[in-house]
């Protein structure tokens, strides 16, 4: 934590440094110097070959050596050229048969010995033995504090678990809005932690564990936080990948440590968080196989201690996931996980609720209406909330306001559902052209269907990555079921802005990709997921997998060649009769397409009260109704009426 002197400023405590890894690279350095560099820089006996030696002894030259098993050592009498007497020193290797050597030595009245015993051989057993690990040892401690492991490296099957003693972790059920049901929930559990005795005393049992669903940003790991901050105990925070390591072992270890750590603190409450990266199923459709897999291992270990032999009182295990159904049914069961709560998106009551607890903080002008903001976002979880109050904080912040106002807000739900507005992409007069009709098309078709929601701006303006104009509609109240007709009139919609480019052009544009993409995924859905087709009847040719999670495609069930031949056909069916509903609207629509277009090309951006007058003139075709209510267009007409005859 830094530290704050008189004038505020903060300064950094001194990083505390390892004591061994220093000791052992200065042993190092000792060593060299003691043993290495005297080998060097010593003075060294010149080495001569064995025959010379044998040579030398004949020849009466040699007057004393010293004899060992891998070295001979010897010394031939001469003279300074003062005339003092002095002695050259020889070595050379011996050759292990010569058994005769000391029969010539003593023949010759060479002097000779045994090596003295090394009085520093404790020192070589040293240098190969124990010198390499030191070495080893000092280098691998250099590049761990480095890396900032440190001393940590030796303590890999320890938990990692952030601790917030006392329950102090700033959050408290006040704190977390919109999800009211969850609340209700888990403020038994938090009651339970206060007033046990309440519920043992009648032979209740504390829960082994809660785990909280749902998508991701709608604020599972707040709740968990809150429950802790409630009861006011010890709070133990994790995620599921970080007991996961390269090596089989450690993951069981940490969870075993996690728990001997939080049973000396019960009770308390351990929150592990992203439990599908733990707690996979052991088999089956995106499971793992292998008795020594990290991951089983791990997994094991955690429902051992959440309701294995021994008792765990006073543990409470929390877990977050938005993929519940990857989870192993072990951990699902009761005894383990007692308790699955369920922590949707809000409706518009909560993200209202959620806009006043994150709004608390900011300065908000007289004209900004949370309400009304909480109808135009559906679909957006607490996350989402937070960073639009932020964002358009910050939109007011460029501006140098002195407070919030309304348009900052629609500005931020813009940037956020469509991207940033990007000026400097500036479009020819075709291209523009273009957009402006696509859009209007968009705009007239959608204010004729059925829960299509209001249409409350059309901008010409280019946005986010591809977006070169975009219809906002807002729909006037929560939604939680479509029928057959908003599906067929949402559909019609989305190919609103490729009918308009017929209709006036006579040819289409690549602007329309995207419609057609989503506008194919519906009639797919409509076809395999909801059972609305009359042909192939409710049967589900898909098997819905990802609950939570958006933008992952399910898997298809094995069917016939003349099954999947028949739900492209329906699809197709589907798509072509929304197309000759989009054509017909616009057909008899085509003085409003004109004049809207015209009118927005001036102005780049239609909203408000001007465009909902312009958009109530639309007339709706006299076969729109039996459309939307049988999903087929009048024989009586080709099914794609050309509209350039």
């Amino acid at each position: 934590m830094p530290v704050e002197k008189k004038n505020k400023s903060p300064i950094k405590p001194p990083r505390i440094r390892q004591f061994g890894g220093s000791f052992l690279i200065l042993l190092t350095i000792l060593l060299l110097l003691n043993f290495i560099v005297p080998s060097f820089f010593g003075a060294r006996s010149p080495q001569v070959p064995y025959s010379d030696f044998i040579t030398a002894v004949e020849a009466g030259k040699v007057d004393k050596a010293i004899v060992g098993s891998d070295r001979i050592q010897y010394s031939i009498p001469t003279q300074t050229p003062d005339g003092k007497p002095a002695e050259q020193v020889f070595q050379t290797t011996p050759v292990a048969y010569d058994l005769d050597l000391p029969k010539i030595l003593r023949k010759h009245n060479v002097q000779f010995a045994a090596p003295l015993p090394d009085q520093n051989a404790w020192i070589g057993t040293l240098i190969s033995w124990v010198f390499p690990p030191l070495i080893f040892i000092a280098i691998w401690g250099f590049f761990l504090n480095r890396q900032g492991g440190g001393a940590a490296a030796l303590t890999v099957g320890k938990s990692k678990a952030r601790i917030s003693s006392d329950g102090s972790t700033g959050v408290k059920f006040t704190d977390v809005a919109g999800v009211d049901e969850a609340k209700v929930e888990l403020e038994e559990i938090v009651d339970f932690l206060k007033n046990a005795d309440k519920y043992t005393r009648l032979g209740a049992k504390i829960p082994k564990g809660a785990l909280l669903v749902g998508p991701p940003g709608t604020g599972k790991t707040m709740l968990a936080k809150a429950i802790a901050g409630e009861a006011g105990v010890p709070f133990f925070s994790i995620s599921g990948s970080e007991f996961i390591e390269l090596f089989v072992g450690v993951g069981a270890a940490r969870v075993r440590d996690l728990f001997e750590q939080a049973k000396k603190q019960a009770p308390c409450i351990v929150f592990i968080d992203e439990l599908d990266a733990l707690g996979k199923s052991r088999g089956g459709a995106g499971g793992f196989v292998g008795g020594n897999d990290e991951r089983e291992q791990t997994l094991n270990q955690l429902l051992t201690e959440m309701d294995g032999f021994d008792a765990n009182t006073g543990v409470i295990i929390i877990a977050a996931t938005n993929r519940p159904e990857v989870l192993d049914p072990a951990l699902r069961r009761p005894g383990r996980f007692d308790r699955l709560i369920v922590v949707d998106r809000p409706d518009k009551i909560g993200r209202e609720a959620i806009l006043n607890v994150h709004a608390r903080n900011v300065k908000l002008a007289e004209d900004v209406n949370l309400a009304t903001i909480a109808i135009r976002t559906p679909g957006f979880a607490g996350a989402d909330l937070a960073n639009l109050v932020n964002e358009a904080a910050l939109l007011a912040a460029r501006q140098n306001r002195e407070a919030v106002i309304m348009a900052d807000f629609n500005e931020a739900i813009e940037r956020l559902i469509a991207g940033l507005e990007k000026r400097s992409r500036v479009l020819n007069e075709t291209e523009k052209k273009t957009v402006a009709y696509h859009e209007v098309g968009h705009a007239i078709i959608g204010a004729l269907m059925p829960g299509a929601g209001k249409v409350e701006k059309i901008s010409i303006v280019p946005r986010g990555v591809g977006a070169l104009g975009y219809t906002i509609q807002m729909p006037e109240e929560d939604r939680f079921l479509m029928v057959e007709d908003e599906i067929r009139g949402r559909i019609a919609t989305l190919l609103g802005g490729r009918s308009a480019e017929e209709v006036v052009f006579g040819k289409v544009s690549t602007g329309a990709g995207d419609d057609i993409q989503k506008a194919t995924d519906i009639a797919e859905r409509y076809v395999t997921v909801y059972g609305m087709s009359d042909k192939l009847g409710p049967l589900a040719f898909e098997r819905t997998q990802q609950q939570f999670i958006e933008g992952y495609s399910n898997p298809r069930r094995s069917i016939s060649p003349k099954v999947a031949e028949e739900i492209d056909r329906e699809m197709k069916q589907i798509v072509d009769n929304a197309h000759h509903i989009a054509l017909t609207i616009l057909q008899d629509n085509r003085d409003l397409l004109e004049e809207t277009a015209e009118e927005l090309l001036q102005h780049e951006v239609l909203e408000g009260v001007e465009l909902r007058e312009r958009l109530a003139r639309a007339i709706a075709p006299s076969e729109l109704n039996e459309w939307l209510r049988s999903g087929k267009v009048s024989e009586d007409k080709p099914l794609m009426q050309s509209v350039l005859n």
